[in-house]
């Protein structure tokens, strides 16, 4: 689905380098494969070993970059951000990485995902003296390890992270090591790859393909790993405390090429596709078509199940800018026009199924069948590749709120009424996760379903400190 529209987005990607002599420029590379995960800002900081320097602006990666930029921050070791603002909103002082520099030394931080109780840490931290440059919840975990009396400097990064509670993949250099850390949960993806002598980590694996790294392993939830001139140490801050990987990297933000715990995101969505067929074999069609590019797997994998032949019914216009003034309900109905074209030929006279991954206000669901109809469909039948999203996210996608999620104040024949189609089939919960195939045997297999389920893998509104935290905090 097209995200700019739909407004389901995903916080950031985080990419980390170490032991290469050109970092800064293979962290643009890293960024440009990962720029499906934010596009509002982006940055890189580098270290020579003396000390750190950063580069960055809010824009796409290459509007941020350039070569005169990257080759005055060269060094042997950098980290890199691209961000879609979720928690703490917009702004320049919010683009990370954060980079802080104090008297004991400089350290720059990475975060994907969202801190469920950045707001209590942050009020307990100001409480204590503490003053926040952003309004990012990734800058309470630099005044964590700040606060920290613990040694070494892993020992500070382990303390504040076992204050933690949400989703996060962290990257933290200083000037000497860079530390990596998961989740207990890994409910965001983390890899960990090899480049000639030098190590490479990455939300996703696409961004090791576009360097010519080799994929190692997946960090582990849980994990820390300290990576410095002599290598790759892995140690643990806290048991990992359930398996509960964000089922919506699989059905959409992921890139299809990225493989996550060793699925390949194209094969899962195509075999969601196909069991979304097997699920809805009752609905009559002439052509398949899904709407791109995220919902394109699926919709191959529906038409080799039902034998209905796939066609390209919607086309994708990529030089679109990344936003589009819409005062008017008039003028946003034509933005969407401009992101997305029908086929006339393919879809005119037919019974189009159109395959998506989701729905989450309706509102683009409507304008799309609204489009195919006025190319001249005969009928829209809907399938979705994906449960009902009954219940908000606080790891780190932009759903916060019941009142954003049609499925959660509608049943599926008001929502097919609502985005006006002839029919409407969602994926069954059960059929989403057998489709994924994660090598995991609790009943998730290992995936955070608490859009689908409002069953949450932490808790969310965290309201008191507990004993060990109060201890820690000192």
């Amino acid at each position: 689905m097209l995200a700019e529209i739909r407004g389901l987005n995903e916080e950031c990607g985080v990419f980390g380098i170490w032991g290469n002599s050109s970092p800064a420029h293979l962290s643009y590379y890293g960024l440009h494969a990962l720029q499906h995960r934010g596009q509002e800002g982006a940055g890189i900081v580098v270290t020579d070993g003396e000390g750190l320097r950063a580069v960055k602006g809010e824009g796409l990666v290459s509007e941020v970059f350039n070569e005169d930029k990257l080759r005055k921050v060269n060094g042997k070791a950098a980290i890199a951000h691209v961000r879609y603002a979720t928690a703490g909103g917009s702004g320049m002082e919010n683009v990370q990485p954060l980079l802080f520099h104090s008297s004991t030394g400089s350290l720059a931080i990475a975060h994907n995902g969202n801190l469920v109780n950045a707001n209590h840490l942050k009020q307990y931290l100001e409480r204590q003296g503490s003053i926040f440059h952003s309004s990012s919840d990734t800058e309470v975990v630099a005044h964590l390890i700040k606060k920290s009396k613990l040694s070494p400097f892993r020992a500070k990064v382990k303390e504040a992270l076992n204050l933690l509670k949400g989703a996060y993949s962290l990257l933290v250099m200083t000037k000497e090591e860079m530390l990596v850390a998961r989740d207990p949960h890994g409910l965001r993806p983390l890899s960990l790859g090899k480049l000639g002598d030098g190590w490479v980590v990455a939300s996703e694996t696409c961004a090791f393909d576009l360097i010519g790294a080799e994929f190692v392993r997946s960090v582990e939830p849980g994990e820390l790993l300290i990576i410095n001139d002599k290598g790759v140490t892995s140690d643990r801050f806290v048991d990992m405390q359930g398996r509960a990987m964000c089922a919506m990297e699989y059905v959409y933000l992921a890139r299809p090429d990225s493989d996550i715990d060793g699925i390949n995101v194209h094969m899962a969505r195509k075999r969601m596709g196909k069991q979304l067929a097997r699920e809805c074999a009752h609905i009559e069609g002439d052509v398949v078509t899904g709407v791109p590019d995220s919902s394109i797997s699926a919709a191959i994998g529906f038409a080799e199940e039902s034998g209905i032949p796939y066609e390209l019914g919607l086309i994708k216009n990529r030089y679109v800018g990344r936003t589009f003034i819409q005062p008017t309900q008039e003028l946003r109905e034509r933005g969407v026009k401009m992101k997305l074209s029908p086929v006339v030929q393919v879809v005119k006279g037919k019974r189009v199924i159109m395959v998506d991954d989701s729905i989450v206000r309706g509102t683009t669901s409507r304008r799309i069948v609204r489009m195919l109809k006025e190319a001249g469909a005969a009928e829209v039948h809907v399938v979705i590749s994906s449960p009902p999203m009954t219940d908000p996210c606080f790891y780190g996608i932009d759903t916060s709120t019941h009142e954003e999620l049609i499925a959660a104040n509608h049943n599926v024949e008001e929502i097919r009424q609502a985005i006006e189609a002839d029919s409407l089939t969602f994926l069954s919960a059960e059929g989403m996760v057998e489709s994924i195939a994660r090598p995991f045997e609790d009943a998730n297999r290992g995936l955070c379903l608490a859009c689908f389920t409002g069953k949450y893998p932490t808790e969310i509104f965290p309201d008191t400190l507990l004993p060990h935290e109060k201890e820690l905090l000192g």
